[in-house]
C-alpha cells in the first residue's frame, strides 16, 4: 500500500472539510457573534441565528434572561451586573460572551445656545514683548525661560487669580531692587524662575515683558443635564486658548443664556460660525469645574425654559448607535431648540473613552440652506437615534462643512461623573 499518497487524501479531505466548515453558517455566526455584549436594564437585544446554534447562561445568576427562538437568540437586561453566556453548537460550547447589564438613566437632551465664561488657574502666559530700557529692548519673561502656554500660579510666594493681582507685586519688588520669584504650571509640570522686571523708559513703570490673559468667553451648545443631580455637559470638546491652542486649564467658571444673532455660512475650507450675544453680567445658569477633551461640565443652578424638549429620554451606548437617520438639537435663530435631520455616516463601539467616535452628515435642505453645515458654535449640539439620546456633535471637517465628528454620549457622562460603569475606563489620547 502507497502510505504516502493515502496520507496526501487524508490531508486533502481534512482540508476541504475545513474550509467548508468555514463557510458554514453556525461557524461564521460563532465567528461574528460578539465577546461582550453591554445593555441597559430592561433592554432586549436580538441575534440571528441558525437552528443548530443556541446560548445558555454558566451560572444561575439573575443579571439577563436569555430566550432562544428558532431564528435569534435574545438576551434582556434584568439588574445591573455581569453575567456568562456560551453558545452551543450540536450540544457542545463553543464560545464564552460576557454580557454586562447597566443602569438605565435617561438624560435631558441640551441644544440649548450657551455663552462661557473660563477663569484660568492663575495667568496664562500668551506672548512675549520687548520693554524698551534706556539701555535697550529686552524681554525679562522670555530671558528667565517662561514660555508661552505656562501658567503663573506664584509671584514671590503669593497666589496669583487674576490679572490684577500681579502688578502691585511686580511694581512692589522691583522698585526694592530685587528679582521675582515666579512659580509657573507647564503642562503637568511645576518649574521655579527668577525674572527681574525692567523700567520701561517711557511709561517709568516696571514690566515683566508677557502678554498674560486671566479668562477667556465663547459660545458653545448644551449637550445634555442629569435631571437628578443637576449635572450637565456641554460643548463636546476641550476649550483651547485662542492663541497658544493649549487647552485652558480651569479655576472656575460659568454658564449663561445667550441669543443667536445671525450666521456665517460655512464654505469648503472655510467653517462657518454662529454669531450670538450674550453679556459675562447675564444670570448665572450653572458653573463650570471641568474642561476636558470630552467638553465643559459643571452643575446647572438654574434650568433652560423650553417645553419641546425638555423630557428626559434613554441614552444609547457606543455599541448600539448605528449608521442611518439621526437628528441634532441646536439653535440658529433667537433661542429656539429646532430638531434637525442628519445621517451617522459611521460609527465606533468603543471599549474606552475616545472623542472621536462618529462621523455624521448634515442632510437636513433647511439647516443647509442656514448654515451649509456644522459651523462653529454647534459644538455640543446633542444626537438623537430611535428616540435616545447617542452623542454630541464635536468637529467640523474644514473641506467639507456638511459632515464632522461626534462623540459618543456615554463618555461625556463619564467625564460629568455619571457613572455608566463602576471602574472607571482608561482614557484613550486622541489627537484632535
Amino acid at each position: 500500500m502507497n502510505w504516502e499518497f493515502v496520507r496526501k487524501m487524508i490531508g486533502g479531505v481534512l482540508l476541504v472539510s475545513l474550509f467548508i466548515l468555514g463557510f458554514s453558517h453556525p461557524f461564521q455566526q460563532y465567528l461574528h457573534f460578539p465577546k461582550q455584549v453591554r445593555m441597559m436594564e430592561g433592554q432586549e437585544v436580538h441575534f440571528a441565528k441558525s437552528v443548530n446554534v443556541s446560548a445558555a447562561p454558566v451560572s444561575s445568576k439573575s443579571t439577563a434572561e436569555i430566550k432562544n427562538s428558532k431564528d435569534s437568540v435574545a438576551i434582556k437586561g434584568k439588574s445591573v451586573g455581569k453575567e456568562d453566556m456560551f453558545l452551543e453548537f450540536a450540544g457542545l460550547p463553543i464560545k464564552k460572551v460576557n454580557v454586562q447589564v447597566l443602569k438605565n438613566i435617561k438624560m435631558i437632551p441640551g441644544g440649548q445656545s450657551i455663552g462661557v465664561k473660563l477663569n484660568t488657574l492663575g495667568v496664562l502666559v500668551v506672548g512675549h514683548h520687548l520693554v524698551e530700557t534706556t539701555k535697550g529692548k529686552f524681554s525679562p519673561g522670555e530671558q528667565a525661560g517662561i514660555e508661552v502656554g505656562d501658567i503663573i500660579i506664584k509671584i514671590n510666594d503669593h497666589k496669583i487669580e487674576k490679572l490684577s493681582d500681579v502688578g502691585p507685586i511686580v511694581q512692589s519688588t522691583a522698585q526694592n531692587g530685587k528679582p521675582l520669584k515666579i512659580t509657573l504650571k507647564r503642562d503637568q509640570k511645576t518649574i521655579q524662575t527668577s525674572l527681574t522686571p525692567l523700567k520701561d523708559k517711557s511709561e517709568d513703570h516696571y514690566k515683566l515683558g508677557l502678554y498674560i490673559r486671566d479668562s477667556a468667553a465663547g459660545i458653545g451648545t448644551m449637550t445634555f443635564i442629569d435631571p437628578k443631580s443637576g449635572k450637565y455637559g456641554a460643548l463636546g470638546h476641550v476649550i483651547s486658548d485662542m492663541d497658544t491652542k493649549k487647552p485652558i486649564v480651569v479655576e472656575n467658571g460659568r454658564i449663561v443664556k445667550s441669543t443667536v444673532t445671525s450666521i456665517e455660512k460655512g464654505k469648503n475650507g472655510n467653517p462657518g460660525e454662529k454669531l450670538a450675544r450674550f453679556s459675562a453680567e447675564d444670570q448665572e445658569l450653572g458653573n463650570i469645574t471641568k474642561n476636558s477633551p470630552f467638553g465643559i461640565f459643571g452643575t446647572l443652578k438654574h434650568s433652560f425654559s423650553d417645553d419641546k424638549y425638555d423630557k428626559p429620554m434613554p441614552i444609547a451606548l457606543s455599541n448600539q448607535v448605528k449608521t442611518g437617520p439621526a437628528k441634532i438639537l441646536t439653535v440658529v435663530n433667537g433661542s429656539k431648540v429646532e430638531a434637525y435631520d442628519i445621517k451617522i455616516v459611521s460609527t465606533v463601539p468603543q471599549k474606552f473613552p475616545a472623542t472621536k467616535g462618529m462621523v455624521i452628515k448634515i442632510t437636513d435642505p433647511k439647516l443647509l440652506k442656514k448654515t451649509g453645515g456644522i459651523v462653529q458654535g454647534m459644538s455640543g449640539s446633542p444626537i438623537i437615534q430611535d428616540g435616545k439620546l447617542v452623542g454630541a456633535v464635536t468637529h467640523v471637517f474644514v473641506n467639507d462643512p456638511t459632515s464632522g465628528y461626534g462623540v459618543h454620549i456615554e463618555w461625556m457622562l463619564n467625564e460629568a461623573g455619571i457613572k455608566l460603569y463602576k471602574k472607571q475606563q482608561t482614557t484613550q489620547q486622541e489627537a484632535s
